[in-house]
């Protein structure tokens, strides 16, 4: 019987916490907020080594060329990338990778956790995990609780029975979840000593997992086989069906099986841990100076203190003077500034962007897509001009435009370009028109990215005016 671990990651979320950096359409954990690599990233990585499996991972549609992509670039070959049809909270999603691992090895431990949170010491994290495999081995369902390092009122807490006597790396008796509590209780919390925050992450059994879902929650049990069953691969994904998903309840794990189980063990983590939760969480783990203020991309502080200033574009300066406890984020299209203290309120701004249409409320300023991105980069009454990226050997579909005609100008690398009958080879500084109903494609044949500006001209630029008639990746 063997320890390997298989990680899975739950990469889904709508972003609204960190925006404008974070939103709808390229969520937190796609995005570097702390280092070079993203939240997704960084999480594959950590539970990767000679105790971990190659991953599997769960996520919609629409992130399934970037969770792929993401992964290509850091050398990890995903054991499997489950489409869920839509959002269905923690509990179906893990009840799928659970049904999902039974199919070839029921008692293979799994490793559930999100895929967007901090961990500085992944050895640290590791040997924490290698300390629950006995439990988890028993039939345990083990969790994972942070030490409280602030009286945090956005986390859920676990309770110990008792008080840990040392500091000794072991699982020790959960006696409760505890929901998000106000600030006084969590100041009481902290000084107790019993409490740790409940960082969300499970370790166990599919076996023990399962019989778990069976005991506290046998409703999920038959519709989610039923969508695993139904589910059919594609290009190299699974897609979990849609019909059988659309009967599956939306609640949570904790909900659904941990505050019910009789079988529950913690291990508590002390070195360092952060679901960066909202822009002070990102701030706490950024690097400072000795005024605590943190700057990022093309951003200057002038006698500031506990400020957080970010530049997402390298061509947008943003500068702050005599700032105290504020947070700067500047994006090409929309800027936050906000009170530190108010860091947890600005999902309201995406609620009141929203409210009024906006597109800076969910979508990203690039778009992406599986074979690369785009963004626009001006837009008026008849035309729009776009920046276009497309990865090596990467195609476009065939497609044609009912409003609108295009021209290309290749500015980095070649582009293969088909217009009606004929092919050809655009280079550097070269130039090819769409004219409007022509069935088109642009493909990348080299080894390096291609990248063209595209301007279109027309009564209707709307990405939905698109006919596809042939595409490698299955899009209709």
């Amino acid at each position: 019987m063997s320890d390997i671990i298989t990680p899975v990651l739950l990469c889904g979320g709508s972003g609204t916490r960190l925006w404008p950096l974070s939103r709808k359409s390229y969520p937190k954990q796609f995005v570097p907020l702390v280092g070079e690599t993203t939240l997704f990233q960084s999480s594959a990585q950590r539970l990767s080594g000679p105790a971990f499996g190659a991953p599997m991972v769960l996520t919609n549609a629409e992130f399934r060329f970037i969770v792929a992509e993401q992964l290509i670039d850091i050398g990890i070959d995903p054991a499997a990338i489950l489409i869920e049809p839509e959002g269905r909270n923690t509990a179906p999603a893990v009840l799928a990778a659970a049904l999902w691992q039974s199919q070839t090895d029921p008692d293979a431990l799994m490793l559930v956790a999100p895929s967007d949170h901090v961990v500085p010491d992944a050895a640290a994290f590791r040997a924490a995990v290698e300390a629950g495999i006995p439990a988890a081995r028993d039939g345990q369902l083990v969790t994972f609780g942070i030490k409280p390092a602030h009286p945090e009122t956005g986390y859920g807490y676990l309770e110990l029975a008792d008080r840990p006597d040392d500091g000794a790396l072991r699982p020790l008796a959960l006696k409760r979840f505890v929901e998000k509590p106000d600030r006084a209780t969590a100041e009481r919390m902290l000084d107790a000593g019993t409490y740790l925050w409940n960082a969300g992450i499970f370790l166990f059994s599919a076996r023990a997992i399962l019989d778990a879902f069976r005991q506290h929650c046998p409703s999920l049990m038959d519709p989610v086989q039923s969508a695993i069953d139904a589910g059919k691969p594609d290009l190299g994904f699974f897609r979990i069906d849609p019909a059988g998903w659309a009967a599956v309840k939306d609640i949570s794990i904790d909900y659904a099986v941990m505050e019910k189980a009789d079988n529950l063990a913690v291990v508590p983590f002390a070195a360092g841990w952060s679901d960066l939760g909202g822009w002070d969480a990102v701030w706490r783990e950024a690097t400072q100076d000795p005024r605590g203020v943190a700057t990022s991309g093309a951003a200057t502080a002038i006698d500031c203190d506990n400020t957080l200033l970010r530049s997402e574009d390298d061509t947008l300066e943003v500068v702050g003077i005599g700032l105290n406890n504020i947070i700067a984020v500047a994006m090409p299209d929309a800027v936050l500034v906000a009170d530190a203290s108010r860091a947890q309120d600005v999902k309201q701004a995406v609620s009141a962007l929203k409210s009024k249409s906006a597109r800076q409320a969910e979508a990203f300023p690039k778009d992406h897509r599986p074979w690369g991105w785009f963004e626009s980069l001006v837009i008026g009454q008849r035309f729009q001009v776009k920046r276009i990226h497309v990865h090596p050997g990467a195609a476009l579909s065939l497609q044609s435009h009912h409003h609108r005609s295009e021209h290309w100008i290749v500015v980095e690398g070649t582009a293969k370009v088909t217009v009606g009958d004929e092919v050809t080879l655009v280079g550097e500084n070269q130039s090819v028109y769409i004219p409007l109903g022509a069935k088109h494609r642009m493909e990348n044949p080299g080894k390096v990215p291609m990248v063209l500006i595209e301007v279109q001209t027309g009564s209707y630029l709307g990405e939905d005016d698109i006919i596809r008639y042939e595409d490698v990746y299955a899009r209709s």
